[in-house]
């Protein structure tokens, strides 16, 4: 695990463009922390880094959103897990599909991301008083811990 301190909202947007410039389908990516941490800027940096289409928001009524690219390249399938119910609301969604052919941002979703692929990327965030982000990342399977030295770098 390592941990990455992020000042702004727009570092933060710069790390998910990074992130975001090096996934493809099949990537997991699960995004933790309270209201308020910078889940849903992380997930704008990392479909911008992806170069997907349409404003990306919280997903948290409509729980799914799917963000096409405007060239070649996996579409990101973004949803927010605080509103489901357990585990049975996770396999309703059918996200095991989308994982194959697509990029999955989940956030709020520590809780169930052992339940959708054994490989993925958990990125816990924390706002600390200053307002600075301490963005922890912990690799989950052989690929993502080889993968991440570019995610820091």
């Amino acid at each position: 695990m390592s941990t990455v301190e992020l000042a702004t909202p727009d570092e933060a947007l710069e790390f998910g463009r990074r992130l975001g410039a090096g996934l493809r389908a099949g990537d997991l990516v699960v995004l933790d922390g309270p209201l308020g941490a910078g889940k849903t800027v992380l997930a704008k940096g990392i479909a911008a880094g992806m170069g997907v289409t349409g404003q990306v928001t919280s997903p948290t009524f409509v729980i799914a959103r799917v963000h096409h690219p405007a060239a070649d390249g996996p579409p990101l399938v973004h949803v927010d897990a605080y509103r489901l119910g357990g585990l049975e609301d996770v396999d309703d969604l059918d996200l095991d599909t989308d994982l194959t052919d697509a990029v999955v941002v989940v956030e709020w979703g520590a809780e169930v991301a052992d339940r959708l692929a054994d490989e993925f990327l958990l990125i816990r965030l924390h706002r600390r008083a200053d307002d600075v982000r301490e963005v922890e990342l912990e690799a989950h399977g052989a690929d993502w811990a080889h993968r991440l030295d570019a995610v820091r770098s």
